[in-house]
């Protein structure tokens, strides 16, 4: 089986940028100049994907006229000239083949992510959680369909973090494959754990927002309770689908930028833009003249 589809849960309210995002979706926020959920759809291009799904709410146009073309701003930049500006516009446009979905209520990633099982049909597909920007020399998620290719089983992104942090995130609880060419960072896993306590994390091996599952995960979530808040936790799927067939997590290798997270996003732009050819030196500059 291969991997083609790509699914991007974005109807979240963004609270914790508010009030940036009370009429912006967060996925729109711009690390630099390009806004954080394009990183993700590149990534997934990158890792050979052909179609995107976007799953969508109230108050998420931006989203869908980002992805669109805009003949108005492509006929003023071609009649003054702008050569560069519009064929990086028109790249935006041209990238990708996207659907939508409306998740009328957010209800957790579970449900975000059965909204889109009609688009999905009956194959493995990508998720990916736009707040994780993640740089390196192979994208993330085509390290993991690498891994797909290879077991045909759902495979989770998953990050060494030691020491107290690691109640922060959910935690795979498993033991590495020793055995095949991953260098011991493709996992068993046997459970997942939602952020537990430091000194009872079944390993350091902590979940980041890339997935690859097969399409048993609709049935998983279809059986799956509500959980706290009445809401469908993709974790609480992904147990069940345990219990019928193998899931693994894969240790990735690159640096992970979590934008959901205030001094996150800062960091990334910082970081991204340095890597500027056009930024990078005026910016390292400033810094050095900053007391702190």
């Amino acid at each position: 089986m291969r991997v083609r589809k790509a699914v991007f849960p974005a109807a979240g309210l963004g609270t914790r940028f508010l009030p940036a995002t009370k009429a912006m979706p967060k996925e729109m926020l711009p690390l630099v100049d390009k806004p954080i959920i394009q990183y993700g759809v590149e990534e997934a291009l990158a890792a050979g994907c052909d179609q995107i799904i976007i799953v969508t709410g109230r108050g998420k146009t931006a989203i869908e006229d980002h992805f669109d073309q805009s003949y108005e701003l492509e006929q003023l930049l071609e009649e003054k000239g702008k050569t560069e500006l519009l064929t990086i516009v028109r790249q935006i446009s041209d990238m990708i083949h996207v659907a939508y979905v409306r998740q009328k209520q957010a209800m957790g990633l579970g449900h975000a992510v059965l909204m889109a099982r009609e688009l999905v049909g009956d194959e493995p597909f990508a998720v990916l959680l736009a707040d994780d920007v993640i740089s390196g020399p192979v994208p993330c998620l085509k390290q993991r369909i690498k891994a797909f290719e290879a077991t045909q089983s759902s495979i989770i992104a998953t990050q060494q973090v030691d020491g107290p942090a690691i109640s922060a995130y959910g935690v795979i609880d498993g033991s590495p494959v020793r055995s095949g060419k991953f260098n011991g960072r493709l996992h068993n896993i046997k459970n997942l754990v939602e952020k537990p306590k430091w000194e009872e994390a079944p390993s350091n091996q902590a979940i980041i927002g890339r997935y690859i599952l097969t399409p048993e995960i609709f049935k998983a979530l279809d059986r799956t309770p509500l959980g706290a808040g009445g809401e469908l936790q993709l974790t609480d799927g992904l147990r069940l689908l345990l219990k019928k067939e193998k899931v693994y997590g894969y240790n990735f290798e690159g640096v992970r930028h979590d934008t959901g997270d205030k001094l996150g996003f800062l960091k990334a732009t910082v970081e991204f833009a340095l890597q500027r050819k056009d930024l990078g030196s005026g910016l390292r500059d400033y810094l050095k003249t900053l007391k702190l």
